[in-house]
């Protein structure tokens, strides 16, 4: 998946949109789901799972700029600005163990796959109103080597990726128009409450593979009044993140260890369409009654946890996993209470293979229910 090699940082985004939706199935290193192929999206979220979908894959598999191409005269001798987009700064791949100075004028920073382990003070001084991208991904960057006067001078920031590094604790810049934040595969143990509260425009954040908790994670999202996407998938959740804004979308838990979910916990998030809690530890006694019964849920992945019964879903769910539990029986009415013309469940899509059901297990009545399904999978 191209991402930041083009001469135009928002020439990735271009690529990203004619992927195949199989590569928008989105998940953290390519890792492939083999029994569990996820199902395109839909599309009014495009814009929202593009940006999403990006931050899977932080392997940078594009050519580097050429050191010996054409830069602008206002470029750091370490790096290449391109002549014909001078506000980007490309200091990707070139092995360096700092971060170099940037010259006034650059809104775009990419200094990516470097043997990085610190940021010293004064490197960002001619850009603290202007850089708008900070791409720090795939270095060795550590806390106590950020110094003061760097990042916590970047009042204009909309984009810091700050993957694959040493973090133990979020690294938050005081701008207002920071929109999108991923520090995936770090070593992150603590996210205080407070840091995110005037994050107003703060719309993606992506935490995967860290060594977060619940409680290390409690109340971090509530000031992010206009959050739409939050993964945590790959912590050591053991419920789902609390004080979430109303404003959420998409949420991703996959790969913790989370046993339980509180009732009434989707009614506070009525926007929530995307819920994905495979790979954890749920349980039957955990699925309090009718929690998943909101309408708002367009997709529900509870796949490879420890249920014995299909939990009860609302009629307008389009897209269920339940594959690789210990279902032993199908009950429709976790689908219809009843059905009518106008009462049946939108289900597409829905997996129950690998568990102890089969497709002899659906009641007769099963069509008038599961009317519009396509693709019902047992094994």
């Amino acid at each position: 998946m191209g991402s930041f090699g083009s001469a135009s940082p928002f020439l990735f985004l271009l690529r990203l949109a004619v992927l195949p939706h199989h590569v928008l199935a989105f998940h953290p290193k390519n890792t492939k789901r083999s029994a569990e192929t996820m199902l395109p999206l839909s599309l009014p979220l495009l814009a929202l799972l593009v940006s999403f979908a990006q931050c899977q894959q932080y392997d940078y598999d594009y050519q580097p700029l050429s050191m010996s191409m054409p830069s602008g005269p206002n470029c750091n001798q370490e790096c290449t600005c391109p002549i014909t987009f001078p506000s980007a700064m490309y200091c990707d791949n070139r092995k360096l163990r700092f971060v170099p100075v940037v010259p006034k004028g650059i809104k775009y920073l990419y200094l990516q796959n470097n043997m990085i382990e610190e940021i010293k003070a004064g490197v960002f001084d001619n850009v603290t109103d202007e850089l708008r991208w900070l791409i720090l991904d795939n270095n060795q960057i550590t806390n106590p080597k950020i110094e003061k006067g760097t990042i916590d001078k970047l009042t204009a920031l909309e984009k810091l990726f700050f993957s694959s590094n040493n973090l133990t604790e979020p690294v938050i810049p005081p701008s207002k128009s920071l929109d999108e934040l991923k520090m995936i595969s770090n070593k992150l143990s603590k996210f205080p409450a407070g840091l995110l509260n005037d994050k107003v425009n703060l719309t993606f954040v992506y935490l995967q593979h860290n060594e977060l908790t619940s409680e290390a994670i409690g109340g971090a999202f509530k000031g992010s009044k206009g959050l739409l996407s939050l993964d945590v998938s790959y912590n050591k959740l053991k419920k789902l993140p609390t004080g979430l804004p109303n404003s959420l979308e998409i949420l991703y838990a996959d790969h913790n260890e989370i046993e339980s979910i509180g009732s009434g916990y989707l009614n506070k998030l009525p926007n929530l369409r995307y819920l994905r809690i495979s790979h954890n530890k749920m349980v039957d006694s955990g699925i309090p009654a009718g929690v998943f019964n909101v309408t708002s849920l367009t997709e529900l992945d509870l796949s490879f946890n420890k249920l014995q019964s299909i939990p009860e879903i609302n009629e307008q769910l389009e897209q269920l996993y339940l594959q690789a539990n210990e279902i032993n029986k199908f009950d429709l009415s976790s689908f219809c209470k009843y059905t009518s013309p106008l009462n049946y469940s939108r289900l597409k899509h829905l997996r129950l293979d690998a568990n102890n059901i089969t497709h002899s297990s659906m009641p007769p009545e099963t069509s008038n229910c599961l009317r519009v399904a396509s693709d019902v999978m047992f094994e």
